[in-house]
Formats: structure tokens, sequence, C-alpha cells
């Protein structure tokens, strides 16, 4: 973890100086970067390909739990919290879209009240103009 922030800031900062902030060698860093990749990065890896088509090909409607089993049906053995720390990672989000709801009932046969006010709330002293709204409790 220490390796990989330096590794960020070395553009801006002089790497000897980040070095010696995080009590590492710069031997310690280059010795880092020649490493190769575990093969629990090169299996994070091809996870990350798969769910990104998975997340393509959903409309960017998978969560976690579903991305998970979605994985888990193309053979992965991968538990949620590490799809969630992929997708996490990554920016990876669900993008929600709820279907409009018509909450306002305009087309009916009741008789409106005048608006008397027509927005002018003011007044020379109290008591001379009142509102009030009986519309009900919203469910």
């Amino acid at each position: 973890m220490r390796f990989k922030f330096i590794d960020a800031k070395k553009a801006k900062h002089p790497l000897h100086l980040l070095c010696k902030a995080f009590n590492v060698s710069p031997s310690g860093y280059y010795d880092w970067c020649k490493r190769p990749m575990s093969q629990r990065q090169r299996d994070d890896l091809v996870l990350l390909t798969n769910i990104r088509t998975i997340h393509k090909e959903t409309y960017q409607s998978y969560g976690r739990k579903r991305m998970t089993d979605e994985l888990r049906d193309l053979g992965f053995t991968v538990s949620e919290k590490r799809v969630a720390r992929l997708m996490k990672d990554n920016n990876i989000k669900v993008i929600r879209t709820h279907a409009f709801k018509k909450t306002t009932d305009s087309d009916h046969n009741f008789n409106v009240a005048p608006n008397l006010l027509d927005g002018d709330f003011t007044t020379t002293g109290s008591n001379q103009k009142w509102a009030g709204d009986i519309s009900g409790p919203v469910p």
C-alpha cells in the first residue's frame, strides 16, 4: 500500500522524501516496481474484466450480489466482498432508474378554489392573509 501511494505521488514529490516519510528504502520501492504481479492480482484482473463486461451488458443495473451470482454462473469462485471491493476500487456503480410515478391527479371534475393571494403575501399587519393546505397526508 505504501509503495502504491509512493508510485502515485512520485511525479510531484522527490522519491527519496516520499520513501523517508513512509519509512521505506528507495531500493525497496524499486524492488516492488520490478516484482511480478501475484496470482491474486492476476485473478482480480480477470474478474474485473468480466465485471466490466457484465456491468455494461446489464445497463449498469447489477450490484455486488447479482454480479456475484452472475460470475458464479460463469464458473468463477468468488465472494460478494471481493466483488464489492473490485467494484468500489474501480468506481463501478449501479445506476438506479425509477419509472415516473404520477402523484397529482389534475384531471378531475371537483371544484377548484380560486387563488386569491396569487403569490402576494405582503401585509401591513397581522391577521390579514391566511393560507392553508387540505391535501391530506401523503401515503
